[in-house]
């Protein structure tokens, strides 16, 4: 067997949405933070992105995360989050298959009941704690960075559906919110190519014409990803969702070929967005729980801690909670005469 690459990874999911976690294999990265490392290898190594995460090695609604060396003295283990289209600076299901990967395997020690650490994320520093049973990781419960509104009830005029009322909000990643129930939009699973089609636009009119960057780090913009929600069906939860991340390029002059995916978990920047939109309206106190379920009726736990200030913005620092599985481990390998060396997209599903 010739190879001229090979990761090593540990398969898992949180809630539903898988999250790969490369543990192995990586090249050097250079900079001095974890988002420097995160520029460095979007700039020199993205093909490790769409090797691992397109075809014949990922799928669609595949997520991975690369473990690297923290540079936060204060920090554990360092991860870098990729996706489809982008690299998220926080993602808080890829938050919870890295810790259950770290401990589980043993790359960190575990310590039962409960195991206390911190990660050092392209967004900054995440507190994680764990709970801990007979050598599974029971619980995942992280203190995630500052979420924010940056536009309530703005209208935002889109292709197709006329003006729309969105927020766009911040919670690790900026994403842009409407409420389904105005939109005529069903939230059911089975409504999946109606729900991308209308997210999709949302979210293209939304970067054109209301386009945001985070006080603290310009480098991130967006918004990059939507939020469709509303009300519960399940009266032990709060809320719901359904989070539309890209998987192409949006085309405005052909609406119904856009492609995406849906989260499969609640998604938990987009729970830490939502919080800070509802604290924003005066609908949600400190103290207070936020159990958002997620398109397979699975949820995440969220909760604000203490309000902060992020810039000129009034803030938020959420909790959020939920749990992973590990269900795999795998090397993935790269023959240095495969047609296909950075992996590759077709029609049908993407």
């Amino acid at each position: 067997m010739r190879l001229s690459r090979m990761l090593t990874a540990v398969e898992a999911h949180a809630e539903g949405e898988p999250g790969r976690v490369i543990t192995g294999g990586m090249p050097r990265l250079d900079g001095a933070t974890v988002f420097e490392k995160m520029q460095d290898l979007q700039a020199r190594h993205d093909d490790i992105r769409t090797l691992m995460l397109q075809e014949p090695r990922g799928y669609p609604a595949l997520c991975c995360n690369a473990l690297v060396p923290p540079s936060h003295p204060a920090a554990d283990a360092g991860f870098i989050i990729m996706e489809q289209t982008e690299y998220p600076p926080m993602s808080g299901s890829n938050t919870i298959c890295v810790t259950t990967v770290l401990l589980e395997t043993g790359i960190l020690p575990m310590v039962e009941p409960i195991t206390e650490l911190t990660l050092e994320s392209p967004a900054g520093l995440i507190r994680v704690r764990a709970e801990c049973h007979d050598g599974k990781v029971t619980r995942v419960t992280f203190r995630n960075v500052p979420a924010f509104a940056l536009h309530l009830d703005a209208p935002v005029e889109v292709a197709g559906l006329g003006t729309v009322q969105v927020d766009v909000a911040w919670g690790g990643m900026f994403f842009v919110l409407a409420n389904a129930d105005d939109l005529g939009i069903s939230l059911a699973p089975d409504n999946g190519r109606e729900i991308v089609r209308v997210s999709e636009a949302i979210r293209h009119a939304t970067a054109e014409q209301l386009p945001v960057s985070h006080p603290d780090n310009p480098d991130i913009t967006g918004p990059t990803i939507t939020n469709l929600w509303g009300a519960p069906v399940d009266p032990a939860t709060d809320g719901r969702g359904v989070i539309t991340l890209s998987t192409g390029p949006f085309d405005p002059d052909n609406p119904q070929a856009a492609s995406g995916i849906f989260d499969r978990s609640p998604c938990g920047t987009g729970t830490c967005a939502k919080m800070a939109v509802l604290h924003a309206r005066g609908e949600l106190d400190v103290g207070q729980d936020f159990v958002n379920a997620g398109p397979m009726g699975t949820t995440f736990t969220g909760r604000i801690v203490e309000e902060t200030k992020v810039g000129p913005y009034p803030a938020i620092v959420p909790t959020l909670s939920g749990q992973g599985w590990i269900y795999g481990t795998t090397n993935w390998t790269l023959d240095p005469n495969d047609p296909f060396q950075t992996g590759f997209t077709i029609g049908d599903v993407w």
